[in-house]
């Protein structure tokens, strides 16, 4: 399950897909927060300008004499000449004060009369006129009447009374105009970009999947025309080294045997050279042998790998180096840990026979209990070398199979110091 997982996460597709839908949501949101400032400040420029039509053309021209003092009479001509006509639409408050912080009108007669001290801004606008609005503070004290009845916006600009008294005029509008005119201003872009992205991603889908699977396809043929270079590669190793096998080591074999049988019947000194001769064809033998090993190697399996091992070392034998050979029993090892074992000796019998200059070489291979698993060693005594100054000939074959083995789950272990040998530990997990 978790290896499905990480295959469809590593799918280039499932991961335009993501990125797409993390793309959208951040579009939405930032196309709803964009929307729903610019349907608040539409709304708030509606809130001043009908506050500003209700001051200078209803309120304004209504203020009697007396109004400012609270002259009762003055308060009940003005209440019956504008409240019906102010209170419309989104309108739920009105209040008008002195410059003290004195409320002289309201709709709510429990506010006439009391006195709460104005803001700056306020009585800015109370000097210099213009308007203003902001989202009403509930909890204070002058709004304690219109608690209970959602959220308000309140807007407030400057009237001018008939004894020439600067008064502010205050307007009290609901949020539920500021929520209907965000839910118009942001659904038309909604529609827009979802379908615009919608279009965009679902074309971008289509290309990206049909790219994907003409990848993919041309990845499978890569991987089959790979694997039948590989083959090939294999059955042209495997005639080869059947064919001398065949030919030219049967030859050398009988060859040699031939001499020896001569030896025997000739007289000094040719039976001395017969016998020498013999011994140099049957070197050869051993030598041709070891190739047509490393040419194509025979069948490995935990039964062959001792006998593979001894072929391969043959050369080591014979240019007079002494080998020291060990295998475990390896019965429980499997046929492709054999085989990786095999071509990880092969490399390390190669570099030691041409550069390590070694006087003995030694392969031990192991299994590891409990739970299984194979250990080999290759060491020799050869002159070493220095891993930062070595040159790419002397450990570049290991460091492709160091990446074989690390694809098979194993470790591949080089130590070398000039003058003290070479030592490889080769260890897998079965």
């Amino acid at each position: 399950m978790k290896g499905r997982s990480r295959r469809w996460l590593a799918n280039p597709l499932a991961q335009f897909l993501a990125v797409g839908v993390l793309a959208l949501i951040a579009i939405v949101s930032a196309t709803s927060e964009l929307g729903g400032r610019a349907a608040q400040d539409e709304v708030l420029r509606d809130a001043r300008g009908i506050t500003e039509v209700l001051a200078s053309s209803v309120a304004e021209p209504s203020l009697p004499r007396g109004l400012v003092d609270g002259e009762p009479g003055a308060l009940d001509r003005f209440d019956r000449a504008v409240t019906g006509r102010m209170l419309i639409g989104d309108v739920r408050r009105i209040k008008v004060w002195r410059a003290d912080g004195t409320i002289v009108y309201s709709d709510d007669v429990r506010l006439i009369g009391e006195q709460f001290p104005l803001g700056k801004d306020e009585l800015a606008i109370l000097r210099t006129g213009g308007s203003d609005a902001e989202v009403s503070d509930l909890s204070e004290p002058e709004n304690r009447y219109e608690r209970g009845g959602g959220g308000l916006v309140e807007v407030y600009t400057r009237i001018l009374a008939p004894e020439n008294e600067p008064l502010l005029f205050e307007a009290y509008f609901t949020v539920d105009r500021i929520e209907e005119r965000q839910a118009e201003v942001i659904a038309p872009f909604l529609k827009i970009t979802l379908g615009a992205l919608a279009v965009v991603v679902g074309m971008a889908t289509s290309l990206l999947w049909l790219l994907t699977r003409r990848a993919s396809r041309l990845g499978a043929e890569r991987e089959r025309l790979l694997r039948a270079a590989v083959d090939a590669s294999a059955a042209e190793r495997r005639r080869i080294a059947r064919d001398l096998h065949d030919g030219v080591v049967q030859d050398l074999a009988g060859s040699a045997f031939t001499l020896s049988a001569c030896a025997r019947e000739a007289s000094e000194p040719t039976r001395s050279l017969l016998i020498s001769t013999s011994d140099s064809m049957r070197g050869s033998l051993r030598a041709l042998r070891s190739l047509l090993v490393e040419i194509h190697p025979p069948g490995l399996t935990a039964a062959t790998l001792p006998s593979a091992l001894e072929d391969l070392t043959a050369p080591a034998g014979a240019a007079g180096v002494e080998v020291d050979l060990q295998v475990g029993d390896l019965t429980a090892t499997s046929d492709q840990t054999v085989t990786l074992a095999w071509r990880v000796a092969q490399e390390v019998v190669r570099n030691t026979l041409r550069h390590a200059r070694a006087r003995t070489l030694r392969i031990e291979v192991v299994t590891r209990a409990p739970g299984g698993g194979l250990i080999m060693t290759v060491s020799d005594d050869g002159v070493g070398f220095d891993h930062e100054s070595s040159g790419g000939a002397v450990h570049y074959g290991l460091r492709g199979l160091a990446s074989l083995v690390a694809d098979a789950g194993g470790t591949l272990d080089v130590t070398s110091t000039p003058g003290s040998g070479t030592t490889t530990v080769f260890e897998v997990r079965t």
